[in-house]
């Protein structure tokens, strides 16, 4: 895997396809390739793909002991893709990455051709009480072992003996205090947009997703976007689109059914009038069954 020097780190990437440039962030705990294995195969038909590990996350070292900011991960996108000379480019994000994602679009609007934000809010809550419990160390020893087996392999194998167990409380801490974007902020974001909510995600309700979605201001042709409008609107969106197909929306179902089996996206749907594909990205059932021992009220 090669890594590139931005803003004082190592940071490792993968790039795959050919095509207009394509950044995909990774969530929380994850990794590029962990994140989005279902949909490389599909958007690396139509983008070049350059799917960056954060900080103290897959190959790039960092100890979260040290502090863990969801700025710095801004400062950390735009070092990354002002080092591999990439002036302007789709962008998408998933959890924490599109949190990254929104702070890059907030900061230099004019880099991004077209943004696609999955599975994140404007707001803090609940996304900050239940991101303290679902990434508690201890809980997820003893309730979900599968999981911390997993992080032993994907995070300390790399970053060293319980970098995990630094990591979690570290990212949920950011949570709790780091600044929220504002309307006026998000009013800033120029690059039509695509906001992306499983129906059942514990982090982050449809209606505050629905709320970000209204905050973006409609561009152009483009202009901001849910989930879960109808295929003949979203199919007119220019650049990337997923969208989830929610559990009251027949339409969107209907979509997903041509494209995907399971939680997994097979194959984009045929190219809009720009030349990006369409696909489905089925909702956050792995975030869900992680939450659903969770009191969640």
């Amino acid at each position: 895997m090669p890594t590139i020097r931005a803003n004082d780190l190592e940071i490792a990437y993968e790039v795959v396809g050919s095509g207009p440039p394509l950044v995909l962030l990774h969530a929380a705990s994850s990794s590029g390739r962990q994140t989005y294995a279902a949909q490389i195969p599909a958007l690396a038909d139509a983008f070049q793909l350059f799917l960056p590990d954060a900080r103290g996350h897959g190959r790039t070292h960092w100890n979260a002991a040290d502090g863990f900011e969801a700025s710095w991960l801004v400062d950390d996108l735009e070092a990354f893709v002002d080092g591999l000379g990439l002036r302007t480019f789709h962008l998408i994000g998933y959890s924490m990455g599109a949190m990254t994602a929104l702070g890059f679009a907030v900061r230099v609007p004019e880099r991004l051709r077209t943004l696609v934000v999955v599975g994140i809010a404007a707001a803090r809550e609940p996304r900050a009480r239940v991101a303290g419990r679902l990434m508690d160390p201890e809980r997820i020893s003893r309730d979900d072992p599968g999981w911390a087996a997993e992080m032993a392999l994907t995070i300390d194998q790399v970053q060293g003996a319980g970098a995990w167990q630094r990591l979690l409380p570290a990212i949920a801490a950011d949570i709790e205090t780091q600044p929220l974007l504002t309307p006026g902020q998000l009013r800033g974001i120029t690059a039509p947009t695509l906001v992306v909510v499983g129906d059942r995600d514990p982090l982050v309700p449809v209606g505050q997703a629905w709320d970000l979605s209204r905050q973006v201001r409609d561009v152009g042709t483009g202009g901001s976007r849910t989930a879960r409008t109808p295929r003949r609107r979203a199919a007119r969106s220019p650049g990337p689109c997923l969208a989830v197909a929610g559990a009251g929306d027949a339409g969107a179902r209907r979509r997903a059914a041509r494209c995907r089996a399971g939680d997994r996206l097979l194959r984009p749907l045929r190219p809009d009038r720009t030349g990006a594909r369409t696909g489905i990205l089925e909702g956050s059932a792995q975030r869900r069954r992680r939450a659903q021992h969770l009191r969640i009220a």
